[in-house]
């Protein structure tokens, strides 16, 4: 159950395969995440920065587990700002906050959560911030269903 003030934390190592690939399959390919020759000769960095959009993906992701792996639907990103860059080699760290919960107004077996998650890398500089709210179920919603996830199968116990 999600709760005012709570704080989910996880992290992702970024590697110069998985930026490329998603920048292949997100069609960006700017030189400045593809080409260490040019990040290194024509860029203030001096070296490939990570997709921002990666960045936000992987945060995001790494929040569903705690936050919306079992939302109803996810409603609105409010906010996303990309606040400095990411290279190769870093370690991102995700820290979701719940902001607020408020019951639906239209349902009452379900409500709205309201959190912010921060990425930050290893020596603790923000990289990225985004908010955003998500329908997720009450227990009433859970116990009217028949569970959690009532299309889920049961798993079958064997015999030994």
């Amino acid at each position: 159950m999600l709760h005012s003030g709570q704080v989910e934390v996880s992290n992702e190592i970024f590697s110069p395969y998985d930026d490329h690939l998603f920048c292949l399959l997100t069609m960006n390919h700017h030189p400045l995440h593809m080409d260490a020759n040019y990040a290194e000769n024509t860029t203030d960095f001096g070296k490939n920065v990570v997709v921002g959009n990666y960045i936000y993906s992987l945060l995001l992701g790494m929040s569903v587990p705690d936050v919306s792996g079992k939302a109803i639907a996810n409603l609105e990103v409010e906010s996303l700002k990309h606040v400095a860059p990411t290279f190769h080699g870093d370690t991102i760290y995700g820290e979701t906050t719940v902001l607020d919960k408020t019951p639906s107004k239209s349902k009452n077996d379900r409500g709205i959560v309201y959190v912010e998650t921060k990425g930050y890398k290893q020596d603790g500089t923000l990289v990225c911030v985004f908010r955003r709210k998500v329908m997720v179920p009450t227990e009433t919603y859970i116990k009217e269903r028949g569970g959690e996830q009532p299309g889920r199968p049961d798993l079958k116990q064997t015999e030994k």
